[in-house]
Order: structure tokens, then C-alpha cells, then sequence
């Protein structure tokens, strides 16, 4: 059973005329024969909408019994029971009273709308969820019945009810809204002009939202290339530090002043592991982007800088979000900062947005305890403490007079060792205690100047200072050792955990998963290879990235072998040997994606071949009915002729041979489309495509339809463009749609046929004022051999719109149905437009007809 459709008036505010609007199309409904019932409408004595509700017929509502009290619900049992094709359910977001079937009214809809029932309902801006602080921070009163906004956004159809705060106002006043004890309080309170202002703004900032993902639907339907508004792409460059909430948020509203804004937050992580992120801030973080509406990615690369922007630049982004840096001033020193180079390399392609926050000049932490490998910057400085730190040490003490004893010489060396190895390592300090024995040597343990020591103490002292510095080094490269090995484990149990999610969700999408592959390890390309044996060629079976195609292991940097026959190549760099285990399992869960892409493939193709056999069974119904009664008209008037009992007048044989004629034309039409429909069936309909002009295809599709003069009037401007089409193909189409047209128009209706231009795109428009159809059933109509109503047997076998829709894709334009206004159903028929294209030489026209 087909779900039913939601169609809800959002008002601005209360009183603003929703449930008024809700009863008014109700009537209109109605008039055009629609059974429509009230469910529940609340009017709350104003005497506009109660008069709306005469002549509706209103279900009658279930008494409920709370603390003495009782109430009237919707009686959803009753409403199922009645089946409507519409019912009229007030106040979306109304909470039920304790004892009834669904907590939420929102929830009773759902029932109505699982049932088949078309449900039109009301609802405020200030019940929706996402809105509540918000609403609550403009009014001052917290919404205390709220609806989900996602109930909202399903609904099919959205139509804000709005008005200005100052009609609104004079509604209040004039006691169209409440009762006059009440307007005072409100007029100073709730419907303030400001409270009324903001409220609407809210509303019509929700509704445009809903908009711009109606017309990317209408764009990808009606296939509109045509650039229609812009589109920001918004990048987020995290650290993993607490200030990346902030940056999100800022992002998000960034994105949200831009049509379809998108925001991509990244973390950069060295190939070496991760060295500053907290993954639980970063969980935190991930979470928090998506639930916005964006995306996360993990990017790895050692310059944070140059990888962050080739990152903006390969998806096409057009702003950057940072934030100041948490450096404090001396940090300064070891560079400008990744705020600063991103900026100063951005170009105008690029705007970049560095947001302040709370943690400014706050400081990142000492380097060895954020749990990363000694980085380059420190390395050169324990190089330069630990050789030019002892020479300057001596310089210094050598020319003081009253200089300090041996002991402190050797605490003083030993402290430079200390801070080497705190920075560079192992072996800075072995450097620094090398160079610093020796200078203790020459200069401060006597006979100076000379290589030989006198005390036997002063040796005890030099070895004590040099195993010290020795055993200090050691320590700090272990300690870092130990600490990237953490930081690579860490990123790789994230990523890991990324995969196990991409398992349990299942989700299919190779290249996907490839690009994510890409973007990890920081590559150029990446390409899943596989073969039929050990001596067939190779195959790409996907790839994303890279201008150098790559079609064998061999020309990849990195490959990674799943099972025999099939491998993960990378392109861009040498992956260091403890990133294949992580490079092992995205190979065999991209080996899982294949196999289930395949699968898939295959109950696809069972299903086409489930739906050839429904046609087939429905093909012999067709012939054993549809194609026998014709026969049978023409055998009986055939048989009459021949028949020499019967002196036939001349006027009876006429009517006969008319009768097999006719009985012959409805054969070979039935046929005809049979033909086309298996043609369409099979992809065997090649389109000869050219230029032609409406009005020479048009007027050649109505030579089948009786007394066209009468039943059809067409209205094809001469100033329409040509169009890019297979006229053979093109006229056929035309002549099923007119001929449907014609069938259930009424008589003395004549059906009109019209044509315009829209963008790139012709659209011709078949209008004719029958039955109409339900928008449950405009998709079937389509399909082969379905007729809606009370369509005659022996009118045909339904494959006249099938054809008609299978020809127009062919060519590559859409046929669709929407309702006539006033009754009847229109059929669009969209085709390309041959603006921009080469002429095409009349003669060059073939078509594929039969």
C-alpha cells in the first residue's frame, strides 16, 4: 500500500490563519470531489473558522477520562475505519492526554499517513524542535509541545501561512484571535511587533531552506545544467583542541547565509601519528559536524599548511575557518603559525576566516607530552645546545677570574647535556657530553691545557657527568619511542574503528571508500586491480585521484595484494612499513565493498528479469483479451459478408467493411506499441538526433486522433526554439500522450496541447479536464500495461504512456504528470533544447519506427 502524503501549513505565529487556510482547501477539495473528512480541528471559538467547519464532515473525536476531567482526543481507530482519501488533523505538535493510543499527534499522523491516508495538518514555527532555545531567547517563554523537525521536512508539501505583526496585531485587537480578557496580555507579551518580527524571520529562513531542496530536486529531475544561485564550501581546519567546537559552529552559520552551503571539517595528522589531538575532543568534534549537517575527514600530512590547503582545493572550497593561534609569544620564535602561512599562501581563490576563541595564547603543552617524535625544530636545537651550548659554556667560564669551582663546572656542562637531550635525543647528548668531558678536560681539571688529569677525583667526576648525560639521553629517546608508537596505535584504532562502522552501516560505495583511502595516507591516486588468473591481465575495477593512470601494480608506489587476483595500488609516495597494516584492512574491506557492489548487481538483475516475466504474463493476458477482441469484430464482419443467406444493403456492407477497418487500425496500433514497448524494454531504440521545430512534428502526431479539429486545440508559439529530438520518435510520443488525453476527456472539452521554453529545456503540455489522477498513482500509470479507472477493456493494453515516457528518455527528456488546475490531469513532456548545437541537414533524419 502506497504511503499517504503530508501536506502541513507552517504558520509564522499564531493566529496568523493556518487552520483557516487548512479548511478553506478542504473545501476546495471537495468541490472537486476529493473525500475529505476532519479528524480533529480545534477553531477555539473564533467564529471565522468555526464556520468554516459547516458542510466538512467531522469524525467524531474519543473521549478520554484524566484527574476528573475529560477530554476529546482524535479517535485515530475511527479515522482508519472511515478511510478517507484526506483527513484534517490540526496542531501537529499537540501532546496527547496520558491514555492514549500515541503520545505525540505527530505520531497519530504517521499511522494515518502508513495507512494510505493523505493528511493536510498545521503546525507553528515555534513547535519545532531545533527551534525551542531560540524561540524560547526571543519570547521568553519555552514551547513545552514541539514536533521533530524531521516529521516537517518529510512532509511533501510545505506552505507557510504568513502576515505582518502589525495586521496580526489588528487581528489580536479586533478579537478575531482571543477572547477580549486575554488581548491586553498578549498584545504587551508574546505578540510584541519585535517578538512577531523575529518569529517571522525564523519562519521564512526555515522555509527557504526547504525551498532551495525543492529546485536541486527540480534541477536534478528536469536535468537543469544552468547555474541558478552559488554554492559555498566551507573548510574547517581542526587541531583536536577544544577550540574546535567553536570553529564548527562558526562555519555552520557561515554556510547557512549561502545557498546549499556546505561545510567539510579536516584534521591534519603527521605520518608519523597523531601529535595533538585529543581523540575524544575529536570524537566529540566529529559528531558535532554531522549532526550540522557536515562532514569530517582525517587527512594525513607532515606540512600541516600545504596539506590543509590542497585539501580546500581539491574539493572546490571557497572559504577557510582557523583558529588564532594558542602559541604563546616566545613560541613565536620556531615560525608564524599555521593561521599565518595558510593565509599568506591562500591566493584570491580563497577567503580564509581566523576566528578568536578561549583558548588564545593559552599555550599548546610542552612538545614531549603531547605524545609525538621528536620533531625537526627540536632536533636542530638539541644540536645546537648540545655542540655550540658547551663552547660558548667554556668561553664564558674561561674568562672569569673568580670563576667557580670544579664541581660547578661539571654541574653547569651537565645541565647543557640535560637540556639537549630534553629537546634532540640520544644523540645531541651524546654530543653535548662528549664535547663537554673533553672541554672540563683541557680547561678546568689541572695540568690545563693538557689531556692528562692529576686527581683521580676529578676523573670519577668527568665519567659520573658523562654517564649521566648518557642515561638522560637514553631515557628521553625511549620516552619519545614509546610515545609515537601510542600516538600510531591510536590513529590506527581510529581508523580501524572507521572501517567497522562503514561495515555495520553498510556502506557500499567503492569509490568512496577509495577516496578515504587517499585522503589517509595523503596519496596521489588510488586504484583497486584485480585479475581472472596468475597470467591474465590486469583491470581497474575503480579508481579516484591522480592524472597518471595506473594499470598494473607495478606502476604504483604501494601495493597492497588481497587474496590472488587482486590488489590495492597507491600512487604518490612510499608508505613506511608500519602503515601497510592499517593499508591491509582498508584493502580487504575494499575487496568486502566489491563482492557486495557484485551482489547487488545481481539481485538487480534478478529483478529485471523478475519484471520481464510479470510483462510477459501480462503480454499473454493482453493477447488472449486485448488483441482477440478486435479479431473477433473483424472475423464476425467477415463472415457476414460471406455469408449468402443475408442479402446485405449496400448501407450494412459499408458499416461491415468500416467495422474491419476500424477492428484492423486498433490491431495495428496495439502492435505498434507492443513493438515499441519491447524495443524500449531491450534498449534496442537508437534516436537519430536532430534540429527540428515543434510545429512541424506536432500537427503530424495528431493524424490518428479522430475529428482533431474538434477534440484538440493546439497552441504552439512560432518563436520557440528547436529542439534537439528524433522526430519519428518524437511524434509517436506525442500521439500516445494526445490519444490518452482524448480518451478521458469529457466531451465538448477539447484537449489543449501547448509548448514553452524554461531554461534550456522545451516543455509541450497536454492538458485535458477528465477523472485526473491521484498523485499515488501518477507513478504507475507508466507502467507496462496499467490502466488506471474504469478504463474499457479492449481500449488498449496500457502501453501507450509507457511508450510514450520510454521514447522521451531515449531522446533525453522526462515525462511527467501533474494535475490540472480545476480538474484533469496534465502530462509534461520536457525535451532539449538545440541551442549551441551544429545544424543538422534535413535529409540526415531517420528513424527507428516500425
Amino acid at each position: 500500500m502506497a504511503r499517504g502524503k503530508l501536506r502541513i501549513y507552517l504558520g509564522a505565529a499564531p493566529g496568523v490563519g493556518k487552520t483557516y487556510a487548512m479548511l478553506s482547501e478542504a473545501h476546495r477539495r471537495i468541490e472537486r470531489g476529493t473525500d475529505c473528512v476532519v479528524a480533529f480541528v480545534e477553531h477555539h471559538d473564533r467564529p471565522r473558522t468555526e464556520v468554516m467547519l459547516h458542510g466538512l464532515e467531522q469524525v467524531p473525536r474519543k473521549e478520554l477520562e484524566y484527574r476528573g476531567t475529560t477530554f476529546t482526543e482524535m479517535d485515530v481507530d475511527a479515522v482508519l475505519a472511515r478511510r478517507p482519501q484526506v483527513a484534517l488533523v490540526d496542531e501537529l505538535a499537540h501532546t496527547n492526554i496520558p491514555g492514549s493510543r500515541n503520545a505525540k499527534r505527530w505520531q497519530d499522523v504517521e499511522e494515518l499517513l502508513e495507512a494510505g491516508i493523505n493528511v493536510v495538518s498545521t503546525v507553528n514555527i515555534q513547535h519545532l524542535e531545533s527551534l525551542g532555545d531560540l524561540v524560547e531567547s526571543i519570547t521568553g517563554v519555552r514551547q513545552k509541545e514541539t514536533v521533530p523537525d524531521e516529521v516537517v521536512r518529510r512532509a511533501d508539501q510545505i506552505e507557510l501561512v504568513d502576515m505582518s505583526p502589525e495586521a496580526l496585531r489588528r487581528r489580536m485587537a479586533h478579537g478575531n484571535i482571543y477572547k477580549p480578557d486575554k488581548i491586553d496580555a498578549a498584545l504587551s507579551n508574546y505578540f510584541r511587533p519585535g517578538n512577531l518580527t523575529a518569529l517571522r524571520e525564523l519562519a521564512l529562513l526555515w522555509v527557504a531552506d526547504r525551498v532551495d531542496e525543492y529546485l536541486q530536486q527540480y534541477r536534478g529531475e528536469h536535468g537543469v545544467s544552468k547555474i541558478w544561485g552559488s554554492r559555498e564550501r566551507i573548510v574547517v581546519g581542526l587541531t583536536g583542541g577544544p577550540e574546535g567546537r567553536t570553529l564548527i559552529r562558526r562555519a555552520a552559520r557561515l554556510a547557512e547565509k549561502g545557498a546549499g552551503g556546505e561545510v567539510l571539517a579536516v584534521y591534519i595528522a603527521r605520518s608519523d601519528g597523531l601529535t595533538s589531538a585529543s581523540p575524544k575532543e575529536l570524537a566529540v568534534q566529529r559528531t558535532l559536524v554531522e549532526d550540522l549537517g557536515g562532514t569530517f575527514h582525517h587527512v594525513v600530512g607532515d606540512d600541516i599548511p600545504t596539506a590543509l590547503l590542497d585539501f580546500a582545493r581539491g574539493v572546490n572550497a571557497t572559504q577557510i575557518v582557523l583558529g588564532a593561534s594558542r602559541r604563546r609569544s616566545w613560541q613565536y620564535m620556531f615560525g608564524p603559525g599555521v593561521s599565518a602561512i595558510v593565509a599568506r599562501e591562500s591566493g584570491p581563490d580563497l577567503d580564509v576566516h581566523i576566528v578568536t576563541h578561549d583558548e588564545v595564547a593559552k599555550g599548546r603543552g610542552l612538545p614531549i607530552a603531547r605524545g609525538a617524535r621528536l620533531g625537526r625544530a627540536r632536533i636542530i636545537w638539541g644540536w645546537l645546545i648540545g655542540v655550540l651550548g658547551p663552547l660558548l659554556l667554556a668561553f664564558v667560564l674561561t674568562h672569569i677570574d673568580t670563576g667557580p669551582d670544579l664541581t660547578s663546572d661539571v654541574l653547569l656542562f651537565l645541565a647543557l647535556t640535560v637540556g639537549a637531550a630534553l629537546l634532540g635525543g640520544l644523540l645531541p647528548a651524546l654530543a653535548s657530553a662528549t664535547a663537554g668531558s673533553l672541554l672540563l678536560n683541557w680547561f678546568f681539571t689541572p695540568p690545563v691545557h693538557t689531556w692528562t688529569i692529576a686527581d683521580p677525583e676529578n676523573i670519577v667526576a668527568i665519567a659520573v657527568f658523562f654517564a649521566v648525560g648518557v642515561s638522560v639521553a637514553s631515557v628521553v629517546d625511549l620516552a619519545a619511542r614509546r610515545t609515537h608508537q601510542a600516538a600510531r596505535l591510536r590513529a590506527e584504532a581510529e581508523i580501524l574503528s572507521f572501517l567497522a562502522g562503514s561495515v555495520l552501516r553498510g556502506e557500499t560505495s567503492l569509490e568512496a571508500l577509495l577516496e578515504r583511502v587517499r585522503e589517509t595516507f595523503s596519496m596521489d591516486s588510488v586504484a583497486l586491480m584485480e585479475r581472472e588468473s596468475d597470467v591474465a591481465p590486469w583491470t581497474v575495477t575503480a579508481s579516484v585521484g591522480g592524472t597518471r593512470p595506473m594499470t598494473r601494480p607495478e606502476d604504483a608506489d604501494v601495493d597492497m595484494p588481497v587474496g590472488d587476483h587482486m590488489t590495492l595500488a597507491l600512487s604518490g609516495r612510499v608508505l613506511p612499513a608500519e602503515d601497510r597494516r592499517v593499508l591491509a584492512a582498508f584493502a580487504a574491506q575494499a575487496a568486502v565493498v566489491l563482492d557486495r557492489q557484485r551482489l547487488q548487481h545481481q539481485a538487480d538483475q534478478a529483478k529485471e528479469l523478475a519484471e520481464g516475466n510479470r510483462i510477459r504474463t501480462a503480454l499473454l493476458a493482453a493477447v488472449s483479451h486485448d488483441l482477440r477482441t478486435p479479431l473477433a469484430a473483424i472475423k464476425a464482419a467477415v463472415t457476414s459478408l460471406r455469408s449468402d443467406d443475408v442479402d446485405w444493403s449496400e448501407e450494412d456492407q459499408a458499416e461491415l467493411l468500416a467495422g474491419i477497418e476500424e477492428g484492423a487500425d486498433r490491431l495495428d496500433h496495439l502492435v505498434g506499441n507492443l513493438l515499441d514497448m519491447s524495443r524500449v524494454q531491450t534498449g534496442t531504440v537508437a534516436p537519430l538526433i536532430r534540429e527540428i521545430d515543434l510545429d512541424e512534428v506536432v500537427p503530424m502526431a495528431l493524424g490518428g486522433i479522430p475529428d482533431p479539429e474538434e477534440t484538440v486545440e493546439l497552441d504552439i508559439p512560432e518563436t520557440l526554439p528547436m529542439v534537439a529530438v528524433d522526430p519519428g520518435l518524437l511524434e509517436r510520443s506525442v500521439a500516445n500522450i494526445v490519444e490518452n488525453a482524448v480518451k478521458y476527456s469529457p466531451p465538448g472539452e477539447p484537449v489543449l496541447v501547448s509548448a514553452s521554453a524554461i531554461a534550456d529545456r522545451v516543455e509541450i503540455r497536454v492538458v485535458d479536464r477528465g477523472p485526473g489522477v491521484p498523485d499515488e498513482a501518477k507513478a504507475r500509470i507508466f507502467e507496462p500495461f496499467q490502466r488506471y479507472g474504469d478504463a474499457p477493456r479492449g481500449a488498449g493494453v496500457g502501453l501507450g504512456l509507457a511508450v510514450a515516457r520510454g521514447f522521451a528518455e531515449t531522446m533525453g527528456g522526462t515525462l511527467a504528470a501533474e494535475d490540472t488546475p480545476g480538474g484533469g490531469l496534465t502530462m509534461v513532456l520536457s525535451l532539449p533544447s538545440a541551442a549551441g548545437r551544429p545544424p543538422v541537414s534535413a535529409d540526415a533524419s531517420a528513424t527507428t519506427m516500425t
